[in-house]
């Protein structure tokens, strides 16, 4: 019923809802970095304290991701949404009334902590709404409100904390949230997979709104994808991601997150200052960086419904591919004309920040419904490994003497190891599917845990 829908006005509701979600919590995590500056100056605190402010968030993020985002199999999405929106918006509320670095932290940890939990619900609710043929693209789409966020943020905080200071910014990160959690509990739907053997009366209703015609005597059942791993399961969703049928797409699915990711934060991290180093002036660098991530943006104008028409893996395969062609490029721009530096950075961007969106949207189409939301939300977990492990090694270059053009090809190698990972999993996942039987989707309901469910039956 969901895969061969139309799109209509309920999707681009599900689309707008998840998006603000996704748009915010790119702005609150965004705005630490222009925020720390200013708080340790009024503080005085030494420039060493800035990295426990960075990462508190980071952290929080990756308790969200992996501890949380599994909650959503029990209490649903629509509720771990709303409620860790709450959690991240009062906590950023009360980072304004912060007095000192160890208050700010432990409010920046609970802070990431409400992010984490909420992205890979945010994510896996869109998919799940989304017809098969335009899932890629209804991911894509959510993930660029977060990089839009991460945009805003820098034009906010350019004109607020100048003017006002930086506690502003934590208040206007915290009330817009709490708006946005009245308009979520009016409107927000939830998984009908996770409705349907709980309450099926909310589920009709749910399914009501994407199909006014449902018609009474209709019986819904949940529709089983019949790929290998796909079935219904009793276990733990965490047990599966560890089983025998999914270990090995998990392990190549994490591999590429964490070098992707990597790549994103050193680029993100250390562009800047690189372009600093080698006399680029500061707006250059500013704006550098920030096409890095409009890049992104404006590739997934295309890469998602390429992803959808041509395949996940093979076009991201070639996007990273691509990635590793265009960071090179980079590395030998660094030094010339403003002009160029800027073209390459954009270049790079489309396929650093296009390719993390990219991955993320190909683990919704690698997983099934009952155990994407602890896919995804693992997987951007582990990921953040790759995040954090990545502009250490870059600064520990470089303070070794590594020129940065080395540092940027080396980066080009390890998009291009992230393209062979996803051509493996592409391989594994077109193995699976083969060997995997086919059900006889026109047999008639039996009983049984065993049985073929249709879509929908007619009762008698």
């Amino acid at each position: 019923m969901i895969d061969h829908r139309p799109v209509g006005r309920f999707h681009y509701l599900v689309l707008a809802l998840t998006g603000l979600v996704m748009f915010l919590d790119g702005l609150d995590t965004q705005m630490i970095s222009f925020v720390a500056p200013a708080v340790a100056k009024e503080w005085s605190l030494p420039v060493a304290a800035l990295g426990p402010i960075f990462s508190a968030s980071i952290v929080g993020l990756m308790i969200g991701y992996l501890a949380l985002s599994p909650l959503a199999n029990r209490i649903g999405h629509r509720r771990l949404i709303i409620s860790s929106t709450v959690v991240f918006a009062v906590s950023t509320l009360l980072c304004a009334a912060a007095v000192n670095g160890t208050q700010l932290i432990a409010l920046r940890t609970l802070t990431g902590v409400g992010l984490g939990a909420t992205i890979p619900s945010a994510v896996a609710l869109a998919s799940e709404f989304a017809p098969t043929r335009r899932r890629s693209s209804f991911v894509m789409l959510i993930y660029c409100w977060l990089a839009l966020g991460f945009v805003v943020a820098s034009l906010i905080s350019g004109a607020v904390i100048p003017e006002w200071g930086w506690r502003p910014m934590f208040v206007l990160g915290g009330l817009l949230p709490l708006l946005l959690v009245l308009v979520l509990l009016w409107l927000l739907p939830d998984s009908p997979s996770y409705l349907l053997p709980r309450n099926p009366s909310r589920a009709r209703s749910t399914l009501r709104r994407l199909d006014p015609d449902l018609a009474s005597n209709i019986r819904i059942l949940p529709a089983e994808r019949r790929d290998a791993g796909a079935q219904t399961t009793t276990r733990s969703p965490m047990v599966e991601l560890f089983r025998r049928q999914w270990l090995a797409s998990t392990a190549l699915l994490w591999i590429a997150f964490m070098l992707n990711l990597g790549v994103f934060y050193a680029v993100q991290s250390w562009l800047p200052a690189i372009l600093g180093r080698l006399g680029h002036a500061p707006s250059t660098a500013v704006l550098a960086t920030a096409l890095t991530t409009i890049g992104g943006i404006v590739a997934a104008i295309v890469i998602g419904p390429s992803m959808d028409r041509r395949g996940p893996f093979g076009t991201l395969a070639v996007v990273y591919l691509l990635g590793a062609l265009f960071v090179s490029a980079l590395a030998f721009a660094l030094t010339g004309a403003n002009w160029v530096v800027l073209g390459a950075a954009f270049l790079a961007g489309t396929c650093i920040t296009g390719g993390q969106m990219s991955v993320i949207a190909l683990a919704t189409v690698l997983y099934p419904p009952q155990i994407r939301p602890t896919g995804v939300g693992w997987a951007l977990g582990i990921g953040r490994v790759g995040g954090i492990v990545g502009p250490l090694l870059i600064g520990y270059a470089l303070g070794d003497g590594v020129i940065p053009q080395t540092v940027f090809l080396v980066m080009g190698a390890v998009l291009l190891i992230a393209g062979v990972a996803v051509l493996a999993l592409a391989r594994i996942s077109r193995a699976t599917r083969t060997r995997a039987p086919r059900a006889d989707l026109t047999s008639p309901v039996t009983a049984g845990p065993d049985a073929p469910s249709p879509v929908a039956s007619t009762e008698d």
